[in-house]
């Protein structure tokens, strides 16, 4: 289900801003591996500049398609229950040392997105994972996505 929202919203940022969404978090992973992580929320990352610039403008678009602002500094989102929280590339970038072309576009159902790699994924996860926050809150299902990571990878 949280698939299929993340294509509708992807749909309207690639129709309104011409932006091609990065799927992240466990929903990304969920799309390449095809495992269940009960993801709880839809992580999407977007460029910086319409977190930053355009950011009013953005959230315009976003409240007459029925999204709620919950959180301004997160930049995070409710719609129908679901979370959608959007951070940009370039925090990415400077935090795996990626070069955003490296990353993989694909399209779906008329939506054009990004989606990371199993071992761009393992990247984020093994550097997460030393996170103050990461290693207290979430560490455990890190270390599972980890785990789930490396058994995919052989």
């Amino acid at each position: 289900m949280k698939k299929s929202l993340f294509l509708e919203n992807t749909k309207l940022l690639n129709d309104q801003f011409n932006i091609v969404p990065l799927i992240y978090g466990s929903l990304g992973l969920e799309y390449i591996t095809n495992e269940n992580l009960n993801s709880d929320d839809i992580d999407i990352l977007i460029p910086e500049v319409f977190l930053k610039e355009c950011w009013n403008e953005f959230k315009e678009i976003l409240f007459q398609h029925n999204y709620h602002l919950i959180d301004e500094k997160e930049h995070t989102f409710v719609k129908d229950n679901i979370y959608y929280s959007y951070a940009s590339f370039e925090e990415l970038a400077t935090f795996i040392k990626i070069n955003l072309s490296d990353i993989k576009k694909v399209n779906e159902l008329g939506s054009s997105f990004m989606v990371l790699s199993l071992e761009q994924y393992l990247l984020v996860y093994t550097t997460s994972i030393k996170d103050g926050y990461r290693i207290n809150i979430r560490k455990k299902k890190d270390e599972e996505k980890i785990k789930l990571i490396k058994k995919y990878l052989g």
